[in-house]
């Protein structure tokens, strides 16, 4: 039989390029998509896949890959990101202009130019990495917190105007996860990206990404709607409990 088609986007590093190796070995034929192309074909050559340059944020990028690919049975959204901490009074509107355009309005046109080949599936698959951030709130994290909660919007939405259709939806909303997440946030400040994970165990990318594998290797007739996957010591988006350093 033909290898189901697998698209992740944001694959170049994180849960995106994690998410790549485990469906790989799930016995999925990977397309690996991202700005950072050059990381995307390594990616590729490990695992057999395909890769291709995408930037989510650009209507030619994503129509470009759509128009190169035949075929495609799943795709997971990874691509996105946070910028910033800083309280309502003091966003920078650039900031959350550009992770609403990353996290949402690329779903949005990955999900277009997509959808017609993944109904011509016969067994379509969206996967949309969501945060614990699309359903709490906390101080300094209004920016990111509201794109995140578009997600979760957009998602449950999906559900609802795709039902009847074989095309299943799932939201993967994680914790904290020790990727280069917290580092991108911060302007590249490893000491403060750091300090996000100081005194407890987080999630890393492999975690995750053995939840998305788990989620579209599951029969077709079953949809896992919405996952939420933290670090046993983190019970919500403020409260964590730290080991002394």
């Amino acid at each position: 039989m033909t290898k189901r088609v697998a698209l992740v986007t944001g694959a170049s590093s994180g849960i995106g390029a994690a998410t790549v190796r485990a469906l790989a070995a799930a016995g999925f034929d990977t397309v690996a998509a991202a700005r950072r192309v050059e990381r995307c074909e390594e990616l590729a050559r490990e695992v057999g896949g395909r890769a291709f340059e995408l930037d989510v944020t650009d209507d030619a990028s994503v129509a470009g890959l759509a128009d190169r690919l035949d075929h495609v049975d799943v795709v997971v959204h990874s691509a996105g990101g946070a910028l910033g901490l800083d309280p309502v009074e003091k966003a920078d509107v650039e900031q959350w202009r550009t992770m609403y355009d990353a996290n949402v309005l690329g779903v949005l046109r990955v999900h277009q130019a997509l959808l017609p080949k993944l109904r011509a599936s016969g067994n379509g698959h969206v996967v949309v990495l969501g945060s614990i951030a699309g359903f709490e709130v906390y101080p300094g994290g209004a920016g990111y917190t509201g794109v995140k909660h578009a997600v979760n919007a957009l998602c449950r939405t999906l559900r609802l105007e795709l039902v009847g259709e074989p095309i299943r939806i799932t939201e993967v909303a994680p914790g904290m996860v020790e990727t280069e997440f917290s580092l991108v946030r911060f302007g590249g400040d490893a000491e403060r990206a750091a300090a996000v994970y100081q005194g407890l165990t987080p999630l890393t990318a492999e975690d995750v990404a053995d939840v998305v594998a788990f989620c579209v290797t599951r029969p077709p007739h079953v949809d896992v709607d919405f996952v939420v996957v933290k670090p046993v010591a983190q019970a919500s988006a403020t409260v964590s409990a730290r080991r002394e350093t």
